[in-house]
């Protein structure tokens, strides 16, 4: 395993769609390995292979247990609801955003085996799917933001929760 650079929001291969895994070969498991040690590292929820400088559609989730879901191929195919919530990104440090997503979400995909998986998912779990599958196509959470936040203003919303 070995850590990956993770490349920030002007990197081109960042802002095209990636490219089917076609073959679940020895350098996929290599890159899943090393996505799930860059992810821990940075201290993320989710990454996609793109974030990585590999354009093959595969991302890495966890919500904040210790198991980190491995998806080869993923897409939503069942969505419902809507939540707005706000959203950072190991591309855009520094940077947030409120973004509508759906409140749960059913996916499809391959697992390292190549067997196929599917996962239901709701809160915040459905929204880190959500934003990792959409870098798979090319889209950042900026581009889906209602508003940017001012990381001033999420520390002083963290404060006045704690109050109450």
């Amino acid at each position: 395993m070995a850590l990956r650079q993770i490349l920030n929001d002007n990197h081109p291969v960042l802002l095209k769609p990636a490219q089917e895994v076609i073959k679940i070969n020895r350098g996929v498991l290599r890159l899943l390995d090393d996505m799930n040690e860059t992810m821990r590292d940075a201290n993320g929820v989710g990454l996609a292979a793109n974030q990585v400088g590999v354009s093959k559609r595969i991302i890495i989730v966890s919500s904040g247990e210790e198991t980190v879901i491995e998806l080869i191929n993923p897409y939503c195919a069942q969505t419902e609801g809507e939540e707005v919530g706000v959203e950072g990104c190991l591309s855009l440090p520094g940077q947030y955003g409120e973004v509508s997503r759906a409140e749960k979400v059913k996916v499809k995909a391959l697992n390292r085996e190549g067997r196929d998986v599917y996962l239901e998912a709701e809160g915040l779990l459905a929204r880190i799917l959500q934003h990792e599958m959409d870098h798979l196509e090319g889209t950042l959470f900026t581009d889906k933001a209602l508003r940017m936040v001012d990381p001033e203003e999420l520390q002083s919303e963290e404060k006045s929760e704690e109050k109450t």
